[in-house]
C-alpha cells in the first residue's frame, strides 16, 4: 500500500520557512539559511517526503536529528554536507537499528528546516511531527525528556569532522555534554537521538507539526505586507498582545550554573500605540514572558512571536532593537504540553523565572 505523504517542493519552501520562524518564538537560529539549503537541494531534482506517523509501519525506526549550538555561527560556518551522514551512521552502528525515516528534534526555527535536508542528502523520508511543538534551548526539554523517555545514545558530529557518542545518560547529562563538545567544535553540531520506534512515536512527541508549520507559513504570507491585527489573529489561532514601537532593548549575561555560564537574558519595552501602554518581553534564547503596565499577559510554553509591523517577518531575540515597529503574537502551544507533569518542563520557573504559566485559551 502507498504511503500517504507530502512532497515538499521549491514553491513551498518561502512557506514553510516562515512558519517555523514564527514557532521560534523569536529563537531557534536563522531558518532563512536552512531555505536556502533545502531549496537549492529541491531545485537540483532532490526529493524530501513528509509522512504522517499513522502511514509509517509500526516497526520502523525514526532517528530524531537536528542542528545545536550556536546558530548564528551556522550562518558562518556553513555545513560540509558530511555531517548528518556521520551521525545517523553512528547511531545505525551503536544501536544495531536501520534508520527508516528522519524526525526534527524541533519544529521551531533552523531545526525545522534542516532535518528535511538530511532527509534530501540521505534518501530518508521525514515524518510529519517534531520533539518540541516550538523552538526550546536545551536538549532536556524536548518531549522525550517531558514523556520520560531516554534521549541516548546520541551522535554529534561537527563540520571539523568529529564525532561524539554518548552511549548512555540522562537528558541533563546529554544537554552539559554536548555544550562541553560545542565549545571546541566550531560552536555548532548536528546532533542524532535514539530511534524511536513509529509505534511509540506519537506519545512522545507533537505530530503534525511539519505540515502544521507550512500551512502557518502560507496564511501569514497570504496576508501580505502591514497585516490587519485581526486577520494576523484569525491566520494563526492566536492573540495579538500588542502593537507599537520598541523604545528599549536590555541584554545581560545569564545566570552561572555549576560554574559556566548561562544563557543570556534581557528584556525588550514597547509602548503602544493605542493605549500608551508598556508591554514588556523577557528573552532568553527565546520570548519567555510578556508583561503589560507590570501584570504578567502571557508566558511560556505558549509561543511569543514578534512581528515586524510593515512586513509581517519574525524578529528574534538577537536582532530586535529599539525604534522597530512590531507586533506581538501569543500562539497557544501544542497539546502534549498542556498534560499535567509536562508544562514544568517549558514553564517560567524552568528559566528561573517565578511566574506561574498564563496560557491563551487557559480554560480549555
Amino acid at each position: 500500500m502507498p504511503f500517504d505523504q507530502l512532497l515538499i517542493d521549491p514553491a513551498d519552501v518561502a512557506a514553510l520557512e516562515r512558519g517555523v520562524a514564527v514557532l521560534g518564538s523569536g529563537g531557534g537560529g536563522d531558518s532563512r539559511t536552512a531555505a536556502t539549503l533545502l531549496r537549492r537541494r529541491l531545485s537540483a531534482g532532490r526529493e524530501v517526503a513528509v509522512r504522517p506517523i499513522a502511514d509509517v509501519p509500526p516497526d520502523a525506526w525514526v532517528v530524531p536529528v537536528g542542528v545545536v549550538g550556536a546558530t548564528a555561527v551556522f550562518t558562518e560556518k556553513l555545513p560540509g554536507g558530511h555531517e548528518f551522514a556521520a551521525i545517523v551512521s553512528a547511531i545505525e552502528r551503536w544501536t544495531g537499528t536501520r534508520a527508516d525515516a528522519l524526525v526534527s528534534i524541533e519544529i521551531g526555527g533552523l531545526n525545522g528546516m534542516m532535518p528535511l535536508v538530511a532527509a534530501c542528502d540521505l534518501g530518508l523520508p521525514t515524518v510529519d511531527a517534531d520533539l518540541s511543538g516550538r523552538g526550546v534551548p536545551r536538549l532536556d526539554q524536548l518531549t522525550l525528556a517531558a514523556a520520560d523517555r531516554p534521549l541516548a545514545p546520541a551522535a554529534l558530529a561537527e563540520p571539523g569532522g568529529q564525532v561524539l557518542v554518548l552511549g548512555a545518560g540522562t537528558p541533563d547529562d546529554l544537554e552539559r555534554t554536548a555544550r562541553a563538545f560545542l565549545s571546541s567544535a566550531g560552536g555548532w553540531a548536528a546532533l542524532a537521538l535514539a530511534p524511536i520506534p513509529v509505534r511509540e512515536l506519537a506519545a512522545c512527541s507533537v505530530p503534525g507539526s511539519v505540515s502544521g508549520a507550512l500551512r502557518l507559513g502560507r496564511r501569514v504570507l497570504d496576508l501580505g505586507e502591514s497585516p490587519d491585527p485581526a486577520k494576523v489573529a484569525d491566520a494563526t489561532s492566536g492573540r495579538v498582545l500588542s502593537l507599537g514601537r520598541v523604545v528599549d532593548v536590555t541584554r545581560r549575561p545569564g545566570p552561572r550554573h555549576h560554574g559556566r555560564a548561562g544563557f543570556a537574558q534581557g528584556s525588550v519595552t514597547l509602548a503602544e500605540h493605542a493605549s500608551g501602554a508598556l508591554l514588556r518581553l523577557e528573552m532568553e534564547n527565546e520570548y519567555l514572558l510578556a508583561l503589560r503596565d507590570g501584570l504578567v499577559v502571557a508566558t511560556t510554553p505558549d509561543v511569543l512571536t514578534v512581528l515586524d509591523r510593515r512586513t509581517a517577518v519574525p524578529i528574534a531575540c538577537d536582532t530586535i532593537r529599539a525604534g522597530m515597529e512590531v507586533m506581538v503574537l501569543q500562539l497557544a502551544i501544542a497539546p502534549f504540553w498542556t498534560v499535567p507533569g509536562r508544562i514544568d518542563v517549558l514553564a517560567p520557573r524552568a528559566y528561573g523565572i517565578d511566574c506561574d504559566p498564563v496560557l491563551l485559551g487557559a480554560d480549555r
